[in-house]
């Protein structure tokens, strides 16, 4: 079963810093400011690569350690394996050419309000979650007819609809987790055929059959950003107002 190597992760910032504090360990970290600007710090293997060149699939395992401070920074952080189903690319200037796919992820992924992306109601969606999404992987220029219901998502009723329809399409599973992400912990997803298992320090927390399909890539990462798709429709993103916040990482 393969595992992390920190030689193939590249940085990533915008308005953040990625430092290597020294063999193996790093330090993401995003400036405080207010809402209006997206701040980012992340490593990732997927550099320019097309989602076709992804190098992860199952059976694939990851394992860190990482805290992260301050304990309910609003944004996003999080680490795991996922298809990078939020980047479009036309391909300009050297980059990869991607449409946005449907999702395929699994990861310990801590989202803060008023985030919201679960499509079903009973899962949780806020709050430090280990979290998988499976998707049939198609290519992105057979979902281009999709594009003709986005102003749809603009009328509530039609919006709760197509977001009970997508769970035909997207399967999702996600515990809440009970721990202080602010001191060490040790964190291991393990991804086989059958199952996704998630541990922190040796307890298993979480166990699914929802299993993202590769081709995958790693994704460490922190920023200050939300999107919600919530139960009565309202479709929302943003940037939000933030203290300065850091994710460590020993690999």
């Amino acid at each position: 079963m393969a595992g992390l190597e920190e030689k193939d992760l590249s940085p990533l910032s915008r308005h953040g810093i990625v430092e290597e504090k020294g063999p193996a360990c790093f330090q993401l970290s995003i400036h405080g400011g207010v809402s209006g600007e997206y701040r980012l710090a992340q490593l990732d293997d997927q550099s320019d690569l097309r989602r076709a060149q992804f190098h992860w699939r199952v059976p694939c395992c990851q394992e860190l350690k990482a805290r992260a401070s301050p304990k309910d920074l609003p944004g996003t952080w999080g680490f795991g394996f996922w298809n990078d189903p939020f980047t479009a690319s036309l391909g300009l200037k050297g980059a990869a050419r991607r449409l946005p796919p449907r999702p395929n992820s699994a990861g310990f992924f801590y989202p803060s309000p008023p985030k919201y992306l679960a499509l079903r109601d009973d899962h949780p969606a806020q709050g430090f979650l280990a979290a998988a999404f499976s998707s049939p992987i198609l290519s992105s220029l057979l979902l281009a007819p999709g594009l003709l219901a986005l102003p749809l998502l603009a009328w509530r009723p039609s919006a709760r609809l197509l977001r009970k329809m997508a769970r035909s399409l997207i399967q999702e599973d996600s515990t809440l987790i009970h721990v202080d992400a602010t001191q060490w912990h040790t964190y291991r997803l393990e991804l086989t055929d059958q199952v996704a298992r998630f541990s922190i320090d040796g307890h298993q927390v979480g166990e699914t059959a929802c299993v993202p399909r590769g081709p995958l890539a790693r994704v460490i990462w922190i920023d200050n950003q939300y999107a919600a798709f919530n139960p009565d429709g309202a479709l929302k993103s943003g940037t939000l107002a933030n203290p300065p916040a850091t994710l460590e990482i020993q690999l």
